[in-house]
C-alpha cells in the first residue's frame, strides 16, 4: 500500500461530542457540602473549582460519590496549603516534563539530525511519544482534578481584562492551569504526533536537484551539487539570484518548479533524484547521460516515466486536520484547531491577527515600495519578486563569494559551536554573559532546513540545528543559524533566567520569531562585511516591510485553507489541492495583482509550513512587526541587556509583554513610518 493510499484511508472525520461529565445536580450538592464545611467566604472558589473539575470528569474516573468525595478531600481553603502544593507541583513537573523532553529528543535524533540513512527501527522509534501519557496519567491519578479544584483557569479575555493587575505568581498559577484545560486521551495525542512526524519526514525529504534542471534547449542552469529543500532552499536560492547578472532565467525556472510542486504536477521520479534531468517548463524527464553532451529534451533518447506526484502533499495536510478534529471534542473552550492556535497558543484573537495582516497588505507604503522595486529591477514585477532581496546589502559580494567567506570561518558544526562566545560578544553581550549563554547552547547538524529546540528543565541545554554541507557552512546555512541563535538566546534567558518556571518562554511563536529576526538581520555585520548606519537601517526597514507583505499573504492562505477544511471535513486530497490553489489565487488577486500586474499566481501556497506546522505562518508576519518595534530597544551598547530584559518577561499575553517591552500594543505603524522615511531617503 502506498503512503498516499494510507493517508487517504484516514479521510473519514471522527465523531463529535464531548465525553459525558458529572451532572448539574451532583455539582450543586457537592458545592453546598463544601460551602457548609469551609464557609461562605470560600463560595466563589468552591463553585469555580467544582465546576472546572466536573467538566473534565469521565465515567472511568468514578461515580458521583467518588467525585464528591474527591472534592471534599482535596479542596484547600488555607493559603499556605495552596502555596505548598503549587510549589511541589512546579518542581515535579519541571523534572518530569524536562526528562521526557530529553528522551523525545534522543528518540528523534536520527530523524532531525544528519546522522546518515534512516533505518526502519529509527523511523519506528520516532513514533514513540512518552510525553503523551503524562497528562493522561495526571488525570487518572486525580492530580489534575486537585489542581482544577483549587486553582482557576483563565480565558484569553480574562487575561486581557485583568492580567495587568496580576503579580508574577498569579501569572504563573494561571499558566499552570493551561496544562489542564484540555483533557485529551494519550492515544489521540499519539496519533496526532504520528501524523505530524509523517508530514515532517515527507517535507524533510523533499529535496530538489537543481543541478539536474534543464532549459527547453537542454542547458543546465545550476552548478553540480545544488540540492535544495522545498520550500526554504528554493526560496533562498531564488532570492540569491538577484545578485547574479544572469539570475533572471534561474529565478523563472525556480518559480516554475514551485508551481509544479503546489499543483502536484511535479514528476514523482525527479524528487531528490540525481539520475534524472528535468525540464520544468515542458515537464519532461529523461535519464542523466554522464560524460556525454545531452541531446535536446524531448528527443528520442531515454525518455522516462514523468507521472506526476500523487496528491501526497495535500493528503498529509488532511491527515493532520483529521487528527486535530479528534482533539476538538476534548476542547470545550476552543472547539476547533484555529481557535486553539489563536486563542490558546498565540493568545491573540484571529480577527485581530487578520486585521494586522491586512494593515500591511493594504498599506500605501507597499504600493510605493513595489514601484520602487520595479524601478530598481528595470522591469515589471514578476510573481517570484515577492522574495526580492535587493535591500539586503551583500557588501558587493555574490552568493558564491559569501559562501567562501562563511565556509572558511565555519568549516564544521564544531567551529560554529566554538565561535559562539565571540559571536555573542560581537552582538553586544558582555564576555561573562556570552560564555553563560554559549554554555547552554548545543549546535547540531540538521537533516532538514534547521530549527531551534528549547530545553524544559533548567539543568538541560537548548539545541541549535542547521545544515553544514561538506566543505563547510554556506551563507544560507549561516543566515539560518543566526536566526536559530536568536531563538536559542531567547530560550536560555526565558528558562534559565526566569523567576517562575510556569512562565518560561515567551507569549507565542511570533515573539520568539522577533528575537530570531533581530539576530538574523545582523548576519553581514557579524562577518565584518557591513557596518550599521542610517543607510543600513533604511534598507532594513524596506526589506522588513517587503518580507512582511509577502508572508502576510501566505498567512492568509494558511488561515483560509483551515477554514475551508472545517467547512469541507470529508474532502479528498485532490479537492483540497484545488481549494488551496483557488485560495492562493484569490489572495494574490486581491493584494498582489494590483502591484505586480499579474493575476492568478499560486506561489503563496508553496510554504512547507502549511503542511507540517498548521497555522504557524501568521507568527512570521507578527514576528516581523514585533521585531521592528523592539529593535529600537536593542540597538547600540545595550543590545545584550535589553534582549535579556525582554526575554525574562516570560510567557505573559502578547499584549502585556509588548506593553512591558515597548509601552504599547503590536502594530504595523512603526514599520510603516520607518518605510516612509526610507523611501524618501534612499535613491531609486
Amino acid at each position: 500500500m502506498s503512503s498516499l493510499e494510507t493517508l487517504e484511508m484516514q479521510e473519514t472525520p471522527p465523531a463529535t461530542g464531548a465525553p459525558p461529565s458529572i451532572g448539574g445536580d451532583v455539582v450543586r450538592r457537592t458545592v453546598e457540602r463544601l460551602i457548609a464545611r469551609h464557609g461562605a467566604a470560600q463560595a466563589a472558589r468552591i463553585e469555580l473549582g467544582v465546576g472546572q473539575a466536573s467538566e473534565r470528569w469521565w465515567p472511568e474516573d468514578g461515580d458521583a460519590a467518588a467525585f464528591t468525595a474527591l472534592c471534599e478531600e482535596g479542596f484547600l481553603a488555607d493559603l499556605q496549603d495552596l502555596e505548598r502544593d503549587f510549589a511541589r507541583l512546579t518542581r515535579v513537573l519541571e523534572q518530569v516534563d524536562g526528562h521526557l523532553h530529553e528522551v523525545r529528543r534522543e528518540l528523534a535524533t536520527p530523524l532531525d539530525l544528519d546522522t546518515g540513512p534512516l533505518s526502519v527501527l529509527e523511523r519506528r522509534l520516532g513514533d514513540v511519544d512518552l510525553q503523551a501519557h503524562v497528562d493522561d496519567d495526571l488525570f487518572r491519578s486525580k492530580v489534575a482534578f486537585l489542581c482544577l479544584l483549587n486553582f482557576p483557569m483563565h480565558t484569553l479575555r480574562e487575561r486581557l481584562e485583568h492580567g495587568a493587575s496580576w503579580s508574577r505568581e498569579e501569572w504563573s498559577r494561571s499558566r499552570m492551569m493551561d496544562r489542564f484545560a484540555l483533557r485529551v486521551p494519550a492515544a489521540v495525542i499519539q496519533e496526532s504526533t504520528r501524523a505530524s512526524i509523517a508530514a515532517d519526514q515527507y517535507i524533510a525529504g523533499y529535496n530538489l536537484r537543481l543541478d539536474r534542471l534543464v532549459t527547453p534547449e537542454g542547458e543546465r542552469l545550476f552548478p553540480e551539487g545544488t540540492r535544495l529543500i522545498s520550500h526554504w532552499g528554493l526560496r533562498d536560492e531564488l532570492a540569491s539570484q538577484y545578485a547574479e547578472p544572469d539570475g533572471l532565467v534561474r529565478q523563472r525556472t525556480i518559480q516554475t518548479v514551485m508551481e509544479r510542486i503546489v499543483r502536484q504536477e511535479i514528476p514523482a521520479a525527479v524528487i531528490d533524484n540525481p539520475e534524472l534531468l528535468w525540464e520544468p517548463a515542458g515537464n519532461q524527464v529523461r535519464p542523466l547521460e554522464r560524460d556525454v553532451a545531452p541531446p535536446p529534451v524531448g528527443g528520442a533518447v531515454g525518455v522516462v516515466d514523468a507521472a506526476r506526484e500523487p496528491d501526497t502533499r495535500y493528503a498529509h495536510l488532511l491527515a493532520i486536520f483529521h487528527e486535530a478534529q479528534k482533539v476538538d471534542r476534548y476542547s470545550p473552550l476552543e472547539p476547533t484547531f484555529p481557535l486553539r492556535r489563536f486563542e490558546r497558543d498565540r493568545q491573540i484573537p484571529e480577527g485581530e491577527v487578520e486585521d494586522l495582516l491586512v494593515s500591511v497588505l493594504a498599506a500605501p507604503e507597499v504600493r510605493d515600495l513595489a514601484r520602487a522595486i520595479a524601478g530598481r529591477l528595470g522591469r515589471p514585477l514578476e510573481p517570484f519578486d515577492i522574495w526580492y532581496a535587493g535591500f539586503k546589502s551583500r557588501a558587493g559580494r555574490s552568493e558564491a563569494e559569501l559562501d567562501r567567506v562563511v565556509a572558511a570561518k565555519y568549516p564544521t558544526v564544531a567551529a560554529f559551536q566554538s565561535a559562539l562566545p565571540e559571536t555573542l560578544e560581537r552582538l553586544g553581550f558582555t564576555p561573562e554573559k556570552a560564555r553563560w549563554l554559549a554554555d547552554r547552547i548545543v549546535v547540531d547538524p540538521a537533516r532538514g532546513a534547521g530549527h531551534a529546540l528549547p530545553a524544559v528543565r533548567r539543568e538541560d541545554r537548548v539545541h541549535l540545528r542547521t545544515r553544514v554541507p561538506r566543505g563547510g557552512m554556506d551563507y544560507k546555512g549561516y543566515n539560518i543559524a543566526l536566526h536559530e541563535l536568536g531563538h536559542n538566546v531567547e530560550q536560555v534567558f526565558s528558562l534559565h533566567g526566569i523567576d517562575h518556571w510556569w512562565l518560561a518562554g515567551v507569549p507565542n511563536n511570533a515573539t520568539t520569531e522577533a528575537f530570531a529576526f533581530v539576530f538574523q538581520n545582523r548576519d553581514l555585520e557579524l562577518l565584518g562585511l557591513r557596518a550599521p548606519g542610517p543607510e543600513a537601517r533604511h534598507a532594513e526597514a524596506l526589506a522588513t516591510l517587503w518580507n512582511t507583505y509577502e508572508i502576510a499573504g501566505v498567512s492568509l492562505v494558511d488561515m483560509r485553507v483551515w477554514s475551508w477544511m472545517y467547512a469541507h471535513p470529508r474532502a479528498a486530497p485532490a479537492e483540497l489541492r484545488e481549494a488551496t490553489l483557488a485560495i492562493a489565487r484569490e489572495v494574490w488577486n486581491r493584494w498582489y495583482a494590483p502591484h505586480f500586474g499579474v493575476r492568478d499566481s499560486e506561489l503563496l501556497a508553496i510554504y512547507s509550513h502549511m503542511i507540517v506546522y498548521g497555522l504557524y505562518l501568521p507568527d512570521y508576519a507578527l514576528g516581523h512587526l514585533i521585531a521592528f518595534e523592539v529593535a529600537e530597544k536593542v540597538t547600540g551598547p545595550r543590545f545584550g541587556a535589553e534582549v535579556e530584559r525582554l526575554a525574562r518577561q516570560g510567557r505573559l499575553t502578547p499584549d502585556a509583554w509588548m506593553h512591558g517591552a515597548v509601552g504599547g500594543p503590536i502594530s504595523a505603524s512603526a514599520l510603516l513610518a520607518a518605510a516612509r522615511r526610507a523611501l524618501a531617503a534612499l535613491p531609486f
